[in-house]
């Protein structure tokens, strides 16, 4: 491309000397373009040098880590022996090479390696920053047996540390051998106006007297532990707090590092005869145990050479059926990487029978409530010779009711019975060898709730509100209201679906009509007992007289019935959009008859429509059930029929711009069915809504499409004009494009961009 260019470059110059007369600027547009080639390449070059010096930039705030991630690129991808070298401000800080470090003085037990999966193999953790490892570092691999022996490895890192300002040398961790002595920095900016204290574990070191007897904190807050042991072992906190009340912490871990050890073994230790049991060995061992050796009566016990014994991991002898044979004088000695410390003191093994029960519980004692009840337990050893001891506990964890229990010759009696005795309660038989245990359960007899008391109510038209108090206070109580009109043989329920709510509003009553309730409270237990009854009456309703003419007008239709078309469009014109009723009035009352149902209603929704119509007013006790029919008119098309026992349907997928006609029937116990006035209601369109809001989408779309294509074809038009245009001899693309857009425009730009074309 370079070469290419060059050689367009000569023959415009050969073209331009033999050509006077052409105008200076075109000798300062091809020298423009040659200098910016020359840029555009330099600038690449810088970046891809630039490339193999990354730096990253870290922050870390005095007394914290930071990790210095560094990836080998080994050749050809094949791991190969290499050295780590790792510097500060082009001075060798830390070196690795096949497991052996080098460590500057001022970053000893500071500097480490990490082998994680996250991390380069070369990657460094810097632990308790100070404020002098600010600077720059620098990670370089080299390969040894390789020549170069140095390749594109190694990243360049600066590190900001936010200065503490209290602290000027944090602690850092140290790994210690028991008895030798433990020094922590912690070194104060201002000693004269701050305070150190320190922590181990989160404990105050002066809450710890054994630890305390052997440290001392010197002036500027460094603490010295002398000498060390394993209880040492841990997290310690130095805390500055300066007379403005600021504080500032750093923390470094103490790793107390001791042969292994046994740190106590009981000198008797019983084992169940015919179960299986486990002998342990108590030890500590920092580094980590690497072998425990058993010996049984002074020789070695080896487990696997001794059928039904096996070692666990963590060194303890398991014996999966006890017998005599294992009886004995046990030793046990860990060993770590340290070495041991010696043997455990003798262990006298002892194979001892357990326990068997002689009598035992019932498995279930059902008593009523205040009662007396005894739980029998007795148990011996197999031999005969000792009694076991007895206790009891309850299996849920709940403790034993207290000064109601007394446990006598293994026997647990309660008295004064109450509603939370019951439970399973077990029997626990234990010697020296084994536990056994027995389970027996306890029910409370007759443990119902206690009637509701204290009823009282008030009403509106069509709905009472009963409210009452809780014979008896105790968790998850429900309540059930009974009602029903005061003549009426036949009652009606409501449950109430929240539990401990105490109060309910019966809904679609009868306006001015006695009614009489009664409330059923339960529990897990079961039905409790009803309270007593009480009657109060709904509100009376407003009569609507209807004037003289509207009932001549009515008189009127009923003589002339008009035709089924105005019929139905006087219908329309009377029914509303979204809220449709029928006359309220109720019907008038007839004598031992069941009525028919009113005040039919349609509400829009989001389900579609709801029907709501008030009960019969006479009969009600009569009522079987309720039909629901609607029909798609003027085809007079019966589309659906459902039965219900609610005074409420949601009517759903009613076809858009079409009307329907609902009516209800009532039916009575002997099959008669009485129905309700007629209910006609317009479902409305939305099909020119959705076609007009999808025409509007598409509409967008195209123009969005539109002018993504116009760009495209203008930058390529561009692209072609300023670079094909000059690569290609021919140059016909870019003259057409040339001229697509920039004719009218720029016409003496598109005569020179021919002539170049033509040279």
């Amino acid at each position: 491309m370079k070469r290419r260019f060059l050689l367009l470059f000569k023959t415009q110059q050969l073209s331009f000397c033999h050509r006077p007369g052409l105008r200076s600027w075109h000798t300062l547009l091809l020298l423009s373009s040659v200098t910016l080639f020359h840029l555009i390449s330099v600038s690449c070059v810088w970046c891809v040098r630039h490339d193999h010096h990354k730096t990253t930039h870290l922050e870390a705030k005095v007394g914290s880590y930071v990790v210095f991630n560094c990836y080998i690129d080994f050749p050809y991808d094949l791991p190969i022996p290499y050295v780590v070298h790792w510097s500060k401000d082009h001075k060798k800080i830390f070196t690795w090479y096949e497991g052996e470090t080098s460590t500057s003085e001022l970053f000893n037990g500071r500097l480490h390696l990490i082998d994680h999966g996250d991390y380069g193999k070369a990657s460094a953790n810097l632990t308790s920053i100070r404020e002098s490892d600010q600077g720059w570092y620098h990670c370089q691999i080299i390969f040894p047996n390789r020549t170069p022996s140095a390749r594109n490895n190694g990243t360049w890192y600066h590190l900001a540390v936010q200065g503490g300002s209290l602290i000027k040398i944090p602690p850092i961790n140290q790994t210690l051998m028991e008895g030798q002595t433990a020094f922590f920095h912690c070194v104060m900016k201002y000693p004269d106006t701050s305070m150190a204290s320190w922590y181990k574990d989160g404990v105050l070191l002066q809450d710890i007297p054994d630890l305390m007897r052997r440290s001392y904190m010197g002036p500027h807050g460094s603490l010295s532990i002398d000498p060390t042991m394993m209880s040492d072992y841990g997290e310690y906190e130095c805390q500055v707090r300066n007379n403005e009340s600021e504080i500032q912490t750093a923390k470094a871990f103490l790793n107390i590092q001791y042969k292994a050890k046994v740190i106590y073994a009981p000198p008797e230790v019983y084992l169940p005869y015919g179960q299986p049991a486990v002998l342990d060995c108590h030890f500590r061992a920092n580094p980590p145990l690497k072998n425990l050796r058993w010996e049984k009566d002074g020789l070695l016990f080896d487990s696997y050479n001794v059928p039904g014994v096996f070692y666990k991991m963590n060194g303890s002898l398991f014996f999966s059926k006890v017998d005599e044979n294992y009886a004995g004088s046990y030793t046990c000695t860990p060993f770590n990487e340290l070495g041991t410390d010696g043997p455990s003191p003798v262990i006298n093994v002892i194979v001892l029978r357990p326990p068997i029960f002689t009598v035992t519980p019932k498995a279930i004692y059902i008593q009523k409530l205040g009662e007396t009840v005894e739980l029998p337990c007795q148990a011996i050893d197999r031999d005969g010779s000792n009694h076991p001891s007895i206790d009891w506990k309850r299996k849920d964890g709940h403790a034993l009711p207290s000064k109601r229990h007394q446990i006598e010759g293994g026997n647990l009696t309660l008295t004064s019975l109450h509603e939370t005795d019951r439970g399973i309660y077990e029997c626990f038989a234990t010697n020296e060898a084994a536990t056994i245990t027995a389970e027996t359960e306890l029910m409370i007899e007759n443990l119902t709730p206690r009637p509701p008391y204290n009823l009282t109510a008030n009403s509106t038209e069509t709905s009472i509100t009963v409210r009452w108090q809780p014979g008896y206070l105790r968790p998850n109580l429900e309540y059930t209201v009974w009602y029903r009109l005061t003549d009426a043989p036949e009652w009606r329920t409501m449950r109430i679906l929240q539990k401990n709510v105490m109060e309910a509003t019966i809904q679609h009553l009868l306006p001015g009509r006695e009614y009489e309730f009664m409330v059923l409270s339960q529990d897990k237990h079961g039905d409790g007992m009803f309270s007593k009854q009480i009657r109060f009456s709904t509100q009376p309703s407003k009569v609507i007289v209807e004037d003289e003419s509207a009932v001549a007008g009515e008189r009127e239709n009923h003589n002339h019935p008009q035709q089924p078309q105005q019929q139905h469009q006087q219908q329309q014109e009377s029914t509303a959009d979204r809220n449709i009723k029928a006359p309220p009035a109720p019907p008038p009352p007839q004598a031992n008859s069941l009525s028919e149902p009113w005040n039919l209603s349609a509400i829009n929704n989001q389900q579609g429509w709801l029907l709501h119509w008030e009960h019969p007013v006479d009969g009600l006790d009569l009522l079987r059930h309720y039909t629901v029919r609607w029909w798609k008119e003027p085809e007079h098309h019966l589309v659906g029929t459902v039965e219900t026992f609610d005074n409420y349907y949601q009517l759903r997928h009613l076809k858009e711009g079409a009307t329907f006609k609902i009516q209800i029937l009532a039916l009575s116990m002997d099959g008669e069915q009485i129905p309700s006035s007629i209910l006609m209601i317009q479902v409305p369109s939305h099909r020119k809504t959705r076609i007009l809001l999808i025409g509007s989408s598409v509409g967008v779309a195209f123009l969005l499409c539109a002018l993504i294509a116009f760009l495209y074809v203008k930058r390529s038009c561009l692209f072609h004009l300023f670079s094909g245009g000059i690569n290609d001899v021919n140059g016909g693309d870019g003259a057409a494009c040339s001229t697509s857009i920039d004719d009218g425009d720029d016409s003496e730009h598109s005569h020179d961009i021919e002539k170049i074309n033509n040279t």
